[in-house]
């Protein structure tokens, strides 16, 4: 990776708290992010394909007063973008960006990884080569191959017109964005329809590579992983098998399986209390008591 610049302004939100944004211009990347600041504990937050740092903005209004979070798009993800060569990041390239928005965001080594879908494959090759820069992983929708719904779902993808957004869009939601909520679903068939042809050959490639991957096993030392991990699974999840992350769990030498009743693979976009999943993982401090009287 060649060493990052980094530009970067802070505004405030209502209740006064800083929130920094800014943009990494790494290599033939280039990386925008976005700091919620606290004193709190840090979390940094790593996308699904093909979304964008919107997808946490649950966590943020939960956990923003109480942890700082870090949030950022990989390239075509949101406004990340690839400057020049290939669309298709390789697994090394990912982890280096990771690894260089953490430093470039002043993120210290107690930090949380939280996931949804792909971006956990990121978090634990993280942690597989980097031990001790993380505290925990919490992540969630993730397996450790392609079922047979996954596989069915891309090659419908592959087949379809590349100019019917509509029809892309709509394979994704009934294949297992089912649970996922009117204006979620509009937003998904809005962002097909956006999507420029850089970042639709990107999702095709990525697609392809899903299917012909080794198993997760292969590309990363799961027992090299010492940080504390927790799975997250939907139990309506479509594109990952139960037992298929119980064996995940199996591979790592501290990690838990948390399943949540009534979600889906997009849990954080679904209508889940994401409070719940998360309270003993990232606890709130209780309020300070009032002020006596004098």
């Amino acid at each position: 990776m060649m060493k990052p610049n980094a530009s970067k302004f802070t505004k405030y939100s209502s209740s006064g708290s800083a929130i920094v944004k800014g943009v990494i211009e790494l290599g033939r990347f280039s990386i925008p992010y976005r700091i919620y600041e606290s004193e709190g504990p840090h979390i940094i937050c790593l996308n699904g394909v093909q979304q964008s740092m919107a997808m946490w903005h649950t966590v943020v209004e939960r956990y923003s007063p109480h942890y700082r979070i870090v949030l950022f798009d990989f390239p075509n993800q949101g406004r990340g973008k690839v400057l020049s060569g290939p669309t298709l990041l390789t697994l090394d390239e990912q982890v280096g960006i990771l690894r260089e928005v953490i430093k470039a965001t002043g993120t210290n080594n107690g930090v949380s990884l939280c996931s949804a879908s792909w971006g956990g494959i990121i978090a634990m090759a993280f942690a597989a080569r980097y031990p001790g820069q993380a505290k925990q992983l919490c992540l969630a929708s993730l397996g450790t191959k392609a079922n047979e719904k996954m596989v069915e779902t891309i090659k419908k993808g592959l087949a379809a017109d590349p100019d019917n957004r509509q029809k892309m869009a709509d394979i994704l939601i009934d294949s297992f964005g089912q649970n996922l909520p009117k204006g979620i679903k509009d937003k998904i068939v809005k962002q097909f329809h956006s999507m420029s042809r850089e970042n639709l050959n990107a999702f095709y490639e990525h697609g392809l590579a899903v299917v012909s991957a080794k198993k997760i096993g292969d590309l990363i030392k799961l027992s090299d992983i010492r940080e504390k991990t927790f799975l997250i699974y939907g139990e309506k999840d479509t594109i990952i098998d139960l037992e298929d992350v119980k064996f995940l769990a199996s591979q790592i030498p501290d990690c838990q399986v948390r399943i949540i009743k009534g979600a889906g693979h997009f849990l954080h976009l679904e209508k889940v209390d994401i409070l719940g999943i998360y309270a003993d993982i990232f606890p709130i401090p209780p309020p300070p008591p009032p002020a006596r009287s004098s």
